[in-house]
């Protein structure tokens, strides 16, 4: 079977001959940009290039995470499964050369979260976990490093989590608008709307009737002409206000893109808050479910500790006291 897999279907292995791209790749990446050099050079001399054709499974959703990858060619989409067979996958992100996923199986072997498949005929830089494991243990720097990125994404996290979440971010932007910008998204406004349509209307109907001759008369805007007839200022076909409609056109149409440009910049902050506010009710969830287990258990501990203290008691007053003596006790003294 030779379909870019190996003779048994498996993605080909190739061992790195290009070893400086690929350091240079894993200096794109946030966790190795703090390492040095070589040890970039050391890892990208562990990775594996395994080459994957269209519509081939990377890893799937629930497989064990042992390994990282790097794009080094191609494209490949990152999905969670339908639950049905039926269903529609949902798409997560596609990734491109010199982007990366499954980092995270670097540190844990916990199942994969999603499933990802090749798009193209693509070409990944494999980095095992045992690989990774190998070279910390003989590098310090590179232990050190890695660590000190790690604690820095903590941190991050940590006061991302203890500010709060929920900003009106569309506000904020607005409030530092330079008045070019204000500029910009009022003609946008103005441009849709119903009174910039009837104001054209409105000014090209008076522009015509100011330029019929009698009327240009009145007006004190008629001129003579090459013939010695009298006629308006900008006589039909109107050269002068078609130039002026052309210049108006000239300019709306970069204020429109400035103006739609801001609004994507306001609908990606306005994602981000939302996505940093459902992280940090999704952690206040679980939080509170961790809480309510640990309450559930010690109030199932105490309810089992009263239960058994009024079994024991129930007893005591069911079962009557033994009284001392019995057929082999000596009778008492003065009974015989």
């Amino acid at each position: 079977m030779r379909d870019g897999r190996g003779d048994l279907g498996y993605p080909r292995e190739t061992h790195g001959d290009r070893d400086v791209n690929h350091a240079e790749l894993l200096a794109e990446i946030p966790l190795f940009e703090g390492l040095s050099e070589a040890d970039r050079e050391a890892l990208a001399a562990r990775m594996t290039e395994r080459v994957y054709t269209p519509a081939q499974t990377v890893f799937a959703k629930g497989d064990a995470g042992s390994s990282m990858y790097i794009v080094l060619s191609g494209a490949a989409q990152i999905f969670l499964p339908p639950p049905e067979p039926s269903g529609e996958r949902v798409v997560l992100k596609d990734v491109r050369t010199g982007e990366y996923f499954g980092e995270l199986a670097l540190f844990d072997s916990k199942p994969r979260s999603a499933s990802v498949v090749a798009m193209v005929e693509t070409t990944l830089l494999e980095l095992t976990r045992d690989e990774f494991a190998e070279h910390l243990s003989r590098s310090k720097t590179a232990a050190l490093a890695i660590l000190s990125e790690m604690a820095e994404r903590l941190r991050e996290t940590n006061e991302m989590l203890g500010q709060r979440a929920a900003t009106n971010a569309v506000k904020e932007i607005e409030e530092n608008l330079t008045w070019g910008q204000r500029l910009a998204d009022k003609v946008a406004e103005l441009n849709g709307s119903w009174a910039f349509i009837l104001f054209l209307l409105g000014l090209t109907i008076v522009w015509a009737i100011i330029n019929i001759p009698a009327v240009a008369v009145v007006v004190g805007l008629a001129v003579k002409g090459e013939d010695g007839k009298i006629a308006g200022f900008d006589p039909f076909p109107f050269i002068l206000y078609n130039l002026v409609l052309a210049i108006l056109v000239a300019l709306q149409g970069p204020l429109i893109v400035m103006s739609q440009n801001r609004q994507s910049l306001k609908d990606r902050a306005q994602a981000e808050t939302d996505f940093r506010v459902n992280l940090k009710n999704e952690v206040g969830i679980e939080t509170l479910q961790r809480e309510l287990g640990a309450f559930r258990v010690e109030t199932g501990k105490r309810l089992d500790v009263l239960e058994r203290a009024a079994r024991a008691d129930r007893v005591r007053h069911e079962v009557p006291a033994k009284k001392p003596g019995g057929p082999l006790s000596p009778e008492p003294a003065g009974e015989a």
